[in-house]
């Protein structure tokens, strides 16, 4: 649920407009019932003369001198309107009680940051905006502070979140960050990027430099959230550049490390935003698909990123560094260990050029072709399908077809062996939503690739947590390059029965 769901001369009341929201309550258990999750939007601004306004003001919580500049917001009439100062625990304390009164008995399950820079005049010059922040609670000088706004922000979100649902993992998203932003339970997302072939080229390589950077949960709006009007508004000769952009833009978002479509008018619900383009919904599936497959592959990654400090993507510098062809490439990845991705960004593209990198061999996930690493390859790229690459060696866990997470997450598994070199990966699973994590309730499963012999190994299972599968059955998938087609449409193979205890099979 996004911005604006409050009456409109009520920014920071945390309420709903009952003529539009009647039963926000029943709303959100309406979408939970069909396995959905809800996020809602909560901004840092207020309008003085509400509730909460006052409340901040009163203790000397807002930032003055946006009000004392009589700035008006873009709403309606145009409101006086300013932040509160997160920097002083205080403040942190009465802005959480006011969500936690208002917002969080409603069942919400994520909470979605925005405007977070702050970004109370998008207009104003540096110098103003620097002077206009000096913070009233501690008197430290805006440029001081400049960017950190929203580290002691989401901070205090987080923490009153882990002590008003201590068994909850918190889930923010917020708009701008800062060093350290991931110790409070918070993804950045580019924000308000706009719905062009340059911003989807920009998008790869600002990922890559905010992973460097030690933030490993990252995200953008796929399809870009502002539109030029000849998309917006339809018109049928730009309407095929458009729906290509989305694809692409679509695919692209499938390997990042959050998966999420958000933007302006067209809408972006996959049967509307394909409709009379068969192969155009068949392409978005076959991504839906595809990314549910692969969580138990996605969600091994987002555990190393808590016990490991690992990032999820990952420029090929990190993996390849002795290779001096691979420091300039910012617009191919390796997402997780295994899997490259060479997202396209231009329209009407239908091949691009792709290095890989030596150090390994690869193979062709389009394709299942093995090819040899130190080279610069043609990937073929039809408007439906991304290049992506699987290293040699590489072993990719992945289960069953599913509509949502949680449907069955201790079901059957898949294990895609890539052979040509020897290969390991440790499988790791938990209850999927509480914080028994943190109290060592989770697995891991050793599983390694012996090349020579070609013998795959389960290893002893390590660990347990409540609903733990005590059985699996498990699919191994041999890719030798003698099969042709999509390695990941491929599902024949070696079926087994893990108990837990070492299992060595002969492929």
């Amino acid at each position: 649920q996004d911005w604006f769901y409050w009456p409109e001369d009520s920014w920071g009341c945390h309420c709903f407009d009952p003529a539009r929201f009647p039963d926000p309550a029943a709303m959100v258990d309406a979408v939970k019932a069909m396995d959905g999750r809800v996020m809602i939007s909560v901004w840092p601004k207020f309008y003085p003369d509400t509730v909460h306004g006052k409340a901040l003001r009163e203790r000397g919580f807002l930032y003055e001198r946006p009000l004392e500049a009589d700035q008006r917001d873009w709403v309606g009439k145009g409101y006086a309107n300013t932040f509160y100062d997160p920097y002083l625990p205080e403040a942190r304390a009465l802005y959480w009680k006011q969500m936690q009164d208002t917002l969080v008995p409603l069942g919400f399950d994520a909470w979605w940051m925005d405007a977070t820079e702050p970004d109370w005049h998008s207009n104003l010059s540096v110098a103003e905006r620097a002077f206009q922040m000096t913070s009233p609670t501690t008197g430290v000088p805006g440029a001081a502070i400049f960017n950190s706004y929203p580290l002691p922000h989401a901070e205090g979100v987080a923490e009153g979140l882990r002590q008003a649902q201590p068994d909850t993992r918190p889930f923010i998203l917020t708009r701008s960050g800062f060093g350290g932003i991931q110790r409070a339970s918070a993804a950045l997302w580019s924000g308000d990027v706009a719905a062009r072939w340059d911003d989807l080229r920009d998008q790869i390589s600002a990922g890559l430099n905010l992973s460097l950077a030690g933030v490993p949960n990252w995200t953008h709006d796929i399809g870009g959230f502002a539109v030029e009007d000849r998309f917006s508004k339809q018109d049928p000769a730009h309407l095929p550049e458009w729906r290509e952009l989305y694809l692409r833009w679509f695919q692209f978002g499938a390997f990042s490390p959050l998966f999420r479509s958000h933007g302006e008018f067209p809408q972006r619900e996959t049967y509307i935003v394909s409709e009379g383009d068969p192969a155009m919904a068949d392409g978005l599936t076959h991504y839906h698909r595809l990314r549910y497959r692969l969580l138990p592959y996605i969600y091994t990654l987002a555990a190393a990123t808590h016990f490991d400090d690992a990032t999820i993507l990952r420029p090929l510098v990190m993996d390849f560094e002795g290779d001096r062809r691979v420091w300039g490439i910012d617009d191919q990845y390796l997402f997780g260990p295994s899997i490259m991705a060479a997202p396209v960004t231009a329209f009407e593209a239908r091949s691009r050029q792709v290095y890989l990198p030596e150090g390994s061999d690869w193979f062709d996930a389009l394709t299942g072709k093995p090819l040899k690493g130190g080279q610069t390859v043609t990937a073929a790229a039809p408007r439906e399908r991304m290049p992506l690459f699987v290293r040699a060696g590489a072993i990719i866990p992945a289960g069953p077809d599913v509509q949502w997470s949680g449907e069955n997450p201790q079901g059957p598994l898949t294990l895609h062996v890539f052979a040509g070199a020897d290969g390991r990966f440790t499988l790791y699973e938990d209850a999927g939503a509480d914080m028994g994590y943190a109290r060592g309730e989770f697995v891991r499963i050793p599983i390694t690739w012996d090349d020579a012999a070609r013998t795959l190994t389960l290893g002893a299972r390590e660990g347990r947590f409540p609903g733990m599968a005590e059985t699996r059955a498990v699919t191994v998938i041999l890719h030798d390059g003698q099969a042709p087609g999509d390695v990941f449409d491929r599902r024949e193979g070696r079926t087994l029965i893990y108990t837990g205890q070492p299992l060595a099979v002969g492929l």
